[in-house]
């Protein structure tokens, strides 16, 4: 299995994110024909080769034209992590004039964006439906469509979260101007073009202090990109660093791409290419992108779990049905009963809990305390176990998780049953037509959505 790992020692920016994964060879005349399906005009792309600490990686600057007064000036990106500019690879549009501007960081804070960058979906403020419309109407393939929509709407959510607004309400600068769409649509382009079925990252590092936007001063880790740490199992390291080096753009891209984050899965390399960040932080500021193969396993048993069985024959169904409750509450993979005859023919059932071996005490108390029983019997089992995780599915109803696993070619997928039913409820539609619409949209975005 081909893969995809970010290795995030020095942050993570939407313009180091392209320069480490165009720095992995792909061709960057075919990756500029398919950012012109985006077909947003007003700018131009920069994208150079550049040496950092003695190491040679790819800088990327989007340059942004307006016409102001008549006279030619350019707006320079630069993202928060500076070198000269040089024209290596470059794509022209729009206006032949340009405004010098500059900023400090990619955030995507909601102020009023004074800039009047011109596209066939013109505006001097964009919300997550005029970015989503833009992304939409393009000639963009499917699954890139869907991943970047599926990254700028994590963004935006957090930026509602923080400001206390309606996600449709939140006006984006940075998150909504011409450069950060080139930066996400752009690095979902690449992805898609490296072929990989899974990403994975590695921890965080960040900076401290204080970074300064249109609210004032604002603490490091930006309010953004600390929303949308929570809940992430995104591991965070904080560096002794008086600068930011998360940006919203950066995680948003990490956190709804990768399925998994910390150290480097057990893979054979293939190349590694690095996106080099533009401030000097007084060690080597850069993205680290890698591209390997997971052999899988062989065809033998690669898990082992406890069993654990008792026969009860003088309890009420209602406690036995409490107690299976209960043990899948504390973590239990499976509980069930089998009906059984006892001595005298007596009708009774037979508990069995599936458990991992490391949990056996913990649930051999639960069923001592819960049920009728004097004796349990535990057996150890290997079992064949496919690699198995849950994603979120984003539907016009909300979001809902589906569980997938996956082994050598075979790939199942499940809608969880709870969250088909909630939305059945509160729509009023058969839970067939919500299952069906679940798997329609998770073949659509596939490894776009976001793990859990």
């Amino acid at each position: 299995m081909r893969v995809l790992y970010f290795d995030c020692f020095s942050g993570i920016s939407g313009d180091m994110t392209l320069g480490a994964l165009l720095d992995l060879g792909l061709d960057k005349n075919a990756f500029l024909q398919e950012l012109e399906k985006l077909r947003v005009n007003g700018y131009s792309i920069e994208i150079k080769k550049v040496v950092k600490n003695g190491i040679t990686g790819t800088d990327v600057n989007v340059i942004l034209h307006e016409e102001e007064d008549g006279g030619q000036e350019q707006q320079h990106h630069s993202h928060g992590h500076s070198h000269e500019h040089s024209h290596d690879h470059s794509i022209g549009h729009g206006s032949d004039h340009a405004h010098e501007h500059s900023h400090d960081h990619s955030h995507g804070h909601d102020h009023e964006h004074s800039n009047d960058h011109q596209h066939e979906h013109s505006h001097k403020e964009r919300n997550l439906s005029d970015i989503e419309d833009i992304i939409m109407s393009s000639s963009l393939k499917p699954g890139v469509k869907a991943m970047s929509t599926k990254i700028f709407r994590e963004i935006a959510r957090a930026e509602a979260k923080v400001h206390g607004k309606d996600i449709n309400a939140v006006h984006f600068h940075e998150v909504g101007a011409v450069d950060s769409i080139v930066d996400i649509v752009g690095a979902c382009i690449c992805i898609d073009m490296l072929g990989v079925e899974r990403i994975y990252a590695s921890e965080l590092h960040e900076g401290k202090g204080f970074v300064k936007c249109a609210h004032g001063l604002l603490p490091v880790p930006v309010p953004a990109v600390m929303e949308m740490l929570c809940n992430s199992r995104i591991p965070l390291i904080t560096e002794d660093v008086p600068f930011e080096l998360v940006t919203p753009t950066g995680i948003g891209i990490l956190k709804m791409t990768c399925c998994s984050f910390g150290k480097m899965p057990p893979m054979s390399i293939e190349k590694n290419g690095y996106g080099m960040g533009k401030r000097n932080t007084g060690r080597f500021n850069a993205l680290r992108a890698v591209v390997g193969t997971i052999y899988e396993q062989e065809s033998v048993p690669n898990d082992e779990i406890s069993i654990l069985e008792t026969n009860i024959d003088n309890m009420s169904p209602e406690i036995l049905g409490y107690t299976m409750e209960k043990l899948f509450d504390l973590g239990a993979l499976d509980v069930y009963y089998t009906p059984i005859y006892m001595k005298k023919s007596r009708p009774s059932v037979m508990l069995t809990v599936l458990s991992r071996c490391e949990d056996e005490k913990k649930f051999s108390e639960v069923i001592f305390s819960e049920t009728s029983t004097l004796g349990i019997r535990v057996t150890r089992s290997a079992r064949y176990c496919m690699n198995r995780e849950f994603v979120k599915v984003n539907t016009r109803y909300g979001d809902v998780r589906v569980k997938i696993a996956r082994i050598g070619d075979i790939h199942k997928f499940a809608p969880e049953y709870e969250d088909c039913k909630s939305i059945a409820q509160k729509t009023g539609l058969p839970i067939t037509k919500v299952y069906e619409m679940v798997n329609e949209t998770y073949r659509q975005e596939g490894n776009s959505v976001a793990v859990q």
